[in-house]
């Protein structure tokens, strides 16, 4: 089995904080203009650029960003926004999306059975296969030119070993072509 994985490129990861203090809802909604959007509240900052979103129980959850630098530095804008100090500011990783491509075609007919024990279902809204990689914890969404994007993943490594087996499935199968 080769182990050359394709680059793998991280788009966007979710970082939660914790205050020692829970952020208000109410707070974010009267003082930064936020939004309630069912159980959260929601905001765009534009330094540093990213959505925010404050949950039920007043946890800061960044989207939009790559770093967790940039997410921390978003946090403690919205804290500061607040007159609130950052220290005690804990911090949770979330699920990454990421990217790669295999930089050749992929021959669809019949990759359901070259995948298994993967679950492999065809997405006719998106053009590609959704699959299901219960082994690195991470759904994969495949298209015919080679590219693919990783949904779900705690690293860009697990995206790299799942985008690896797969490659090794689809040319012993001989679906790799071009």
């Amino acid at each position: 089995m080769s182990s050359n994985a394709p680059d793998v490129r991280v788009e966007n990861q979710l970082f939660r904080f914790t205050h020692q203090t829970p952020v208000s809802q109410d707070d974010v909604v009267n003082k930064l203009k936020g939004r309630k959007s069912g159980t959260f509240v929601l905001m765009q900052l534009k330094a540093p650029k990213a959505t925010i979103l404050i949950d039920a129980d007043g946890r800061i959850v960044v989207h939009g960003t790559k770093r967790i630098e940039l997410a921390r530095s978003a946090a403690k804008e919205v804290l500061l926004q607040l007159n609130r100090d950052d220290s005690g500011l804990s911090t949770e990783l979330g699920p990454i999306m990421a990217s790669f491509d295999y930089s050749k075609d992929i021959d669809f007919t019949g990759l359901e059975n070259a995948l298994a024990p993967m679950e492999v279902e065809p997405d006719e809204q998106l053009g590609c296969m959704r699959i299901n990689d219960a082994r690195h914890e991470l759904e994969l969404l495949l298209w015919p030119n080679g590219k693919a994007v990783a949904l779900g993943a705690r690293h860009p490594n697990l995206v790299a070993m799942s985008a690896v087996v797969l490659r090794e499935k689809i040319i012993s199968a001989g679906k790799l072509v071009g």
